[in-house]
């Protein structure tokens, strides 16, 4: 079915509206974030310990602008916007982080991108990366598949060797089978784009270390789920969104047999 048909059949009521505002918006976010890159724009620390820039804050201020102008009854959530909780009285709200991956960026990486989702009762309805240093767009409706440049994607089949990321130290958790055919991936400083690796089948699985938000996930997670993978939490679930707590634990990301085997070392955490 060509892309235009799937994205107007079966998706939930309105979502098919807010997918090309998302892909617009993002886009456009992502040529402003491309104006600094590079360019050593100012940047500031947040707790001490994480870089923030004026790139950050611009995308942010568009996104935030267009969005709401379009979707006014919509709540906002983002990581670089002070939390409103009268989101939490809206049905649907934007779930956007302007940079992941603010650290990348700042050095020169390329696998940063912008996350915008809308979000209902905790579930993503609709969600877009925009890539722009790597040419790269991803975004998915729930029930009409994943997709990057306009072509559909997949996780791929687990081979003999599975390459993975994360942290060591949960990797060493794993039985020692199946740290004989682990294959550590170079690091990406932007969950989302993880994540986005596994839909696309460039990644086999990841680990996501405590205290992801939202803003970092919840695009990523549907555009996943859509490719044939999931990301689960301690208690093997599906992470919820744009809840009155935006911080998740461990989590796990990845398919099939190996994905239980990652999700089994979370839950061990807890133990």
């Amino acid at each position: 079915m060509p892309e235009h048909d799937l994205i107007s059949a079966g998706a939930p009521p309105g979502t098919t509206g807010d997918l090309p505002l998302l892909r617009d918006a993002a886009r456009e976010a992502g040529v402003i974030a491309m104006r600094y890159f590079g360019n050593n724009p100012q940047v500031w620390m947040k707790g001490g310990t994480s870089p923030v820039s004026e790139a950050d804050h611009a995308a942010d201020a568009y996104l935030r602008e267009t969005l709401l102008a379009a979707r006014p009854d919509y709540g906002w959530l983002s990581e670089e916007t002070a939390d409103d909780p009268v989101r939490l009285s809206a049905r649907r709200t934007f779930v956007v982080d302007p940079i992941d991956g603010t650290r990348g960026f700042l050095e020169g990486q390329r696998t940063w991108c912008v996350s915008v989702a809308v979000v209902e009762h905790g579930r993503t309805l609709a969600g877009v990366l925009e890539c722009p240093a790597m040419n790269e767009t991803y975004w998915a409706l729930p029930g009409q598949g994943a997709f990057r440049n306009g072509k559909r994607i997949a996780v791929r089949k687990l081979a003999d060797t599975a390459e993975i990321s994360g942290l060591k130290q949960l990797t060493d958790l794993m039985p020692a089978d199946w740290q004989a055919r682990l294959k550590r991936a170079p690091y990406s400083p932007s969950l989302a784009y993880r994540l986005a690796m596994i839909a696309n089948g460039a990644l086999d699985a990841t680990f996501v270390k405590p205290n992801a938000h939202d803003w970092d996930i919840a695009a990523a997670d549907l555009i996943l789920r859509e490719a044939g993978g999931q990301l689960l939490d301690q208690h093997g679930r599906a992470p919820l969104y744009a809840g009155e707590v935006t911080r998740h634990g461990a989590l796990a990301a990845g398919s099939g047999e190996l994905l239980a085997v990652l999700a089994g070392v979370i839950a061990g955490l807890d133990a």
